[in-house]
Parts: C-alpha cells; structure tokens; sequence
C-alpha cells in the first residue's frame, strides 16, 4: 500500500475542482526531456538499414528505449503519475493498466437531484469513481440484482434513507440499505473489487438489517444492532464479524462466513446508520450523530470486549468520523466546520482546519494523506491534504451535473486501457 499512498499524495497543487492526485511538477522540463529522446529516437531510426525497420518500430513504441517493458515498468513506476500522464500516450496507458500499481481513487454512491416522486429513477442510484489523473468520474459496472434500494419516500421528505458500505482489502462492500416496503435490501453483501472490477455475493446475514452499526479492523468487516423489517431486541443487540483474511477453499469456490460476537449492552445503537471506525485495534461508534447529546463505546479487536468510551473522545465526536491507516482518528465538527484530530494521550481533539466548506459534512473518508469530506448537500466533496505541511491544504472534487453524492469512499482506482 505504500506506493498507493505515495502516488496519493506527492507533489500536490492546491486549485479548484483539484483531483486527489498529483499535478505535474515541472511539465516544461519533462516536455523537452520527451521532446530530446523523441528526437534522439528519431535519429537513430534514420541511421537504420531497410531491413531494421521493423526493429526500429519495436524500438518507438517501446516504454523506455533500450529496456524491456517489464523493466521500464518498474522505473516509471517510481514516478508520480500525473508526471506520466503528461508524457506520451503509451506512459497515459500505463498509469491505467492492471500492471501498473493502482493508485488510491475516490469513489462514491450518486442519487438523482430530483425528488419528484413520480419519477422512477428517483430512487435510481449508481457507484462512480473519480480518476484523479483524468479529472472524471468513471462509471462502475452495475452490481448484482436485485439491487432496489429505497432511498427517498413521500412520507419522509427532509431524509434519506442510508446506504451503508465499508472498504477493506480494496473491496467496496455494500452491507445494509432499505427496500420497499421499509424492508432490509440486502440478505447478504455486494462486494466489488477496484482491481477486477467485478462484484460479487458476500456470505448470507443471519439477520438481514438496515440503521445498523457498521464497520472495518484490520480487514474484518463488523455489523452490529440495526433492525430488519421490524423491531427486535435480539437483532439490536447483536454484534456478527467478516474476516476477510480468512479464506477457506472448497471445490476451488471461496467461502466466507459471518460469526456472531458479544452482544452489546443495550440497543441505543439501533436508532440510525451508525459509522463504526477502526483505530488501533479498536472500533469506536457514537449512538447519535452530529452535536446531540450521545453514549460511545469501544469494541476492543484483540480481547473480544466492549469498553467505555473516553470522555474527551465523546465528548469531541461531534460528526462525521474517520481513521487513516487506522491510527490517526480524524473528525469534522458538522456545525462549526473544523477538522480535527484526535491525541490519545491527552484524550482531547486537536483543530486541523476550519472551513465554510465543512459545515454540515455528511460523512469522512481518510486514506494516503487526504482527508475527504462529503459536503452537507452531496454536491461536492472535500479533499484536504492533511499529509502536507502545516496548513493543511483544501480543494474540492465536484458531483456530476444532476446527481448528489450520498456516500464516498476511498480504494485503488480503476483499470482501463481506452486513454
């Protein structure tokens, strides 16, 4: 994950509507540099004899003259793509092969702007990712039916349904959402792989929820509380785990399995969607969102128990949260707009920026040095660059013309050879 992490956050520019990824650093240089090996090249192909033509094509089309693409691979490999990109079109192609290491990408789940119930695509959702170096969302394939999530209805007119997804290992997974009828939509996971670009079935829910708890550590997923088609004590006081890391072959089929863990204490987890975030082997989650008076817990990996939440911790978790790499825990004060990270030693929130833009986040994604902020109306989301030196750095990735964003995520980006 280190050159993910690298190409993530090297030599960034801040600008409007600036990508997740590099700029080029210096395109003047590295264009009299392409343009003297162009000419270089074509100087040796004139000195060639008739019959070295062919060997002289071999030799233009080749990634780095004299090295075998393999090798040239690896060289440019070092180098921030966006310097790559600006190049040649074989370099453009690639940044974007399976072969080439991924770099990290932003995805996100999209609704249509409109509301108007008598539209069937209202509840019409679908997943893009935004290629930094492109500087456009992309598509991802359709996933699985059936695939109906109920997202907006007439009797609740000011609120979304949620759509609850988590990321690990490079997989976006889909774990929760409502149907019709108010029903849970999904029996078991949607899983789609960044570098395949496939989705798949993850292993059937004992109980099929929606407004649960969700959640990663150290690559297994966790689902907690919730209810499904209605209310029930047992299914909002139970704690299942994923382990992602376990892969049990059988007639070369991969089979995963869902495991039931301690209960929690109560059910005043069951209320809403509910954000469980990873940090140093822990998973921390808040009862109510935003700057409500709310109860935290601490779900401890290692010794399979639940622990009280610190108190400045709770009492700083004022919105949207998230951890990078699982060791720096971050947190956006949805009423103030002020990015904050969090000292476990003297149990308080440090500020990290603070902007208009920030105010009323709906949600925090944090990987390779960015912060990624959804905005309160899905229109846009912002990246701030908190691996750079202080200040932090701030720009924005806008939604496409006519969709809002309702969740974003980070993971590789995609592969694609048509540049």
């Amino acid at each position: 994950m280190s050159l993910l992490s690298e190409a993530f956050k090297t030599n960034s520019t801040p600008t409007s509507k600036l990508p997740l990824s590099p700029q080029m650093s210096n395109p003047s240089s590295a264009s009299a540099s392409a343009s003297a090996s162009a000419s270089s090249s074509a100087t040796g192909v004139q000195s060639l004899r008739p019959h070295d033509h062919q060997e002289a094509e071999e030799h233009r089309h080749s990634l780095l003259p004299g090295l075998p693409d393999h090798i040239a691979q690896l060289c440019l490999s070092l180098v921030p793509p966006s310097a790559l990109f600006s190049i040649c079109h074989s370099w453009r192609r690639l940044i974007h092969s399976p072969s080439f290491p991924p770099f990290l990408s932003l995805y996100a789940l999209f609704l249509p702007t409109s509301i108007q119930p008598h539209l069937s695509d209202s509840n019409s959702i679908h997943f893009s990712s935004f290629d930094p170096i492109l500087r456009k969302w992309l598509p991802l394939p359709h996933p699985p039916p059936p695939r109906r999530f109920l997202c907006r209805h007439p009797s609740f007119i000011s609120r979304k349904f949620p759509i609850q997804a988590v990321v690990v290992s490079g997989n976006l997974i889909v774990l929760a959402a409502t149907a019709d009828h108010f029903r849970p939509a999904l029996s078991q996971p949607l899983v789609f792989n960044s570098l395949s670009q496939k989705w798949t079935h993850g292993p059937p829910l004992s109980a099929p929820r929606r407004w649960c708890v969700a959640g990663t550590c150290r690559g297994v997923v966790y689902v907690a509380s919730g209810m499904g088609s209605h209310y029930d004590n047992d299914v909002a006081r139970s704690v299942e785990k994923w382990d992602l890391n376990v892969q049990l072959h059988h007639q070369h089929r991969r089979l995963w399995r869902w495991e039931k863990m301690e209960s929690l204490w109560d059910c005043k987890f069951s209320r809403e969607a509910i954000d469980a975030v990873g940090w140093k082997g822990k998973l921390c989650m808040v009862n109510v969102k935003g700057a409500a008076a709310k109860e935290g817990i601490i779900y401890d990996v290692e010794r399979e128990s639940w622990e009280e939440m610190p108190e400045g911790m709770l009492a700083g978790w004022r919105g949207p949260a998230a951890a990078m790499e699982e060791e720096t825990l971050y947190v956006v004060d949805e009423s103030k707009g002020w990015l904050k990270k969090y000292d476990q030693v003297k149990d308080e929130w440090v500020g990290v920026m603070e902007s208009e833009m920030l105010k009323g986040a709906q949600q925090v994604a944090a990987a390779g040095g960015r912060v990624c902020v959804l905005c309160g109306d899905g229109g846009g989301i912002a990246v701030v660059d908190v691996a750079a030196v202080p200040p932090a750095r701030l720009w924005m990735v806008e939604a496409p013309s006519g969709v809002q964003a309702i969740g974003i995520h980070i993971l590789p980006r995609l592969s694609h050879l048509d540049n």
